[in-house]
C-alpha cells in the first residue's frame, strides 16, 4: 500500500505515457489492458509510486482528502453537471487557489484521481460526481468527504436504471444528505420534498432565475438551464464569500470545455456544437437556448440519438422532436436510428458521416446550426 501521507508527488495519472518524475502512476485492469503490465515502464519514468488496483486508488485518494485543507465541494444532477461545475470553479476561483474535475472525469475512476492532482495548498476542491446505478453517488461521497454541494435539475437521464425520476432524486439527494456544511438545490425543483427529507437543515434552496444572472449570461451562454446552473453555483459560492460583483466578474472570461455550446464556422455556416451529451431534458434546454440564439440566415437544429432511456427511449425521441417542431425551427435533421424514427419526416441520417457528406446539400451560408446529441453519436465528427 502506498504511503500517500509522507508521499511528495506532482500528481496522479492511470496513462503511462504521461507519467513524468515525480508523479504516481494509477495501475488499473480494465477491458482491453491491464494497468500492471506497465508498472515497470512508469517506474523506468521516474514514477514516485505505484497505486496497484481500484481498493487502493480509494485508499489513497480517501487519505489524501483528509489532509487537504481544501473546502471540497460536490456537484451532482441528472443534466449540466459539468457547466455547473465549471461556474463553481470560476466563482470559486475568485475567492481563492481552486481546483476541480477535468471534464467530466466524474466516476468512480475519474474522482479519486482528481483528489490526487489537487495542490495540497488549494483552497478550494470542486469535484464533478456522475451516476448511473443506485449506491454510485454514496461511493463517491465516501472517498471525498464534500463539505458542500450542490444538485442540478432531476430528469430522465439513466432512467433506464433508476426506473422512476423519485429515484434518481434519491440517488443524487444523497449528496446533500451526506455533505457536512450545506449544500444548493433548485428552489423550483418538484424534487424539493425528498432533498428535505434527506439534507433537512443543510439545504440551501436556491433562486435560479436571478435577473442579474440572465444578464451576466446573455452573450456568454444564453439559456434558462444555463442561468439556473450559474445561480446555483453562486449560491453555493456566496455560503463561502463570493460577492454579485465578483461573481459578474467572473463570467466575462467563462467559457466550457470539449463540445458544450462550441461556435465555429465552415463554408459560411455558423455550427453550435453542443453535443457532449443528452438527455430529453438537456435536449429541450438546448432547443430553448438556441431559439434566443441571434442568426442572419436560417435556424436549424441537428438532432442525433439519446442513449440509456430505457423501454421508454422512442417516446422520449419522440417528445423532444415534437417540442423541436413547436419552436418553429427553419428545418430539423435527425441523426441516427431512434432519432430518424422519431422525426415525423424530417430529414435523416444514420450516423454523422453521411450527415458531413451532405453538409453543403442541406446547409448554406449564413445559417446558425446547433448539434445536439449523446457523445456517442459522435455529431461533432461533422462538422470537423
Amino acid at each position: 500500500m502506498i504511503d500517500i501521507d509522507n508521499l511528495e508527488f506532482s500528481g496522479a495519472t492511470t496513462d503511462s505515457r504521461k507519467v513524468v518524475p515525480g508523479s504516481i502512476f494509477i495501475a488499473l485492469k480494465g477491458e482491453k489492458a491491464d494497468g500492471r503490465d506497465f508498472i515497470k515502464s512508469a517506474l523506468d519514468k521516474g514514477a514516485a509510486g505505484i497505486i496497484d488496483g481500484f481498493a487502493e486508488l480509494d485508499e489513497a485518494a480517501s487519505r489524501y482528502r483528509a489532509g487537504l485543507k481544501a473546502k471540497v465541494a460536490g456537484v451532482t444532477g441528472s443534466a449540466g453537471k459539468t457547466t455547473a461545475k465549471e461556474f463553481l470553479r470560476s466563482f470559486l476561483s475568485a475567492l481563492g487557489r481552486t481546483s476541480a474535475t477535468e471534464g467530466n472525469y466524474n466516476n468512480h475512476i475519474g474522482l479519486p484521481m482528481t483528489i490526487l492532482n489537487c495542490p495540497r495548498d488549494a483552497e478550494y476542491l470542486v469535484l464533478e460526481m456522475g451516476t448511473n446505478h443506485p449506491g454510485e453517488i454514496a461511493h463517491l461521497c465516501d472517498i471525498a468527504s464534500p463539505d458542500s454541494g450542490l444538485v442540478t435539475g432531476i430528469g430522465t437521464a439513466h432512467i433506464e436504471f433508476f426506473k422512476t425520476r423519485e429515484a434518481i432524486a434519491r440517488e443524487k439527494g444523497t449528496l446533500p444528505a451526506r455533505v457536512k456544511d450545506f449544500a444548493a438545490v433548485p428552489g423550483d425543483s418538484d424534487m424539493l420534498p425528498v432533498f428535505r427529507e434527506m439534507a433537512g437543515a443543510k439545504l440551501v434552496e436556491a433562486d435560479c432565475a436571478l435577473p442579474w444572472m440572465k444578464a451576466a449570461l446573455a452573450d456568454v451562454l444564453p439559456g434558462r438551464h444555463n442561468v439556473s446552473n450559474a445561480s446555483l453555483a453562486f449560491a453555493l459560492a456566496s455560503r463561502y464569500g463570493l460577492d454579485r460583483e465578483s461573481a459578474v466578474k467572473s463570467l466575462a472570461t467563462f467559457s466550457l470545455p470539449g463540445a458544450r455550446w462550441r461556435k465555429s464556422s465552415k463554408n459560411g455556416v455558423n455550427f453550435i456544437d453542443d453535443s457532449y451529451n443528452a438527455s430529453p431534458d438537456s435536449m429541450k434546454a438546448a432547443l430553448e437556448a438556441f431559439l434566443e440564439t441571434p442568426s442572419k440566415g436560417r435556424k436549424i437544429v441537428v438532432l442525433g440519438d439519446m442513449f440509456e432511456l430505457g423501454e421508454n427511449s422512442a417516446a422520449f425521441h419522440r417528445e423532444v422532436f415534437s417540442f423541436a417542431k413547436s419552436l418553429g425551427f427553419d428545418m430539423i435533421v435527425a441523426v441516427g436510428g431512434m432519432s430518424c424514427a422519431a422525426a415525423d419526416g424530417a430529414p435523416g441520417f444514420a450516423s454523422a458521416a453521411e450527415l458531413k457528406k451532405n453538409l453543403e446539400k442541406f446547409f448554406r451560408p449564413g445559417d446558425t446550426v446547433l448539434l445536439k446529441a449523446s457523445h456517442g453519436m459522435n455529431l461533432t465528427d461533422a462538422i470537423s
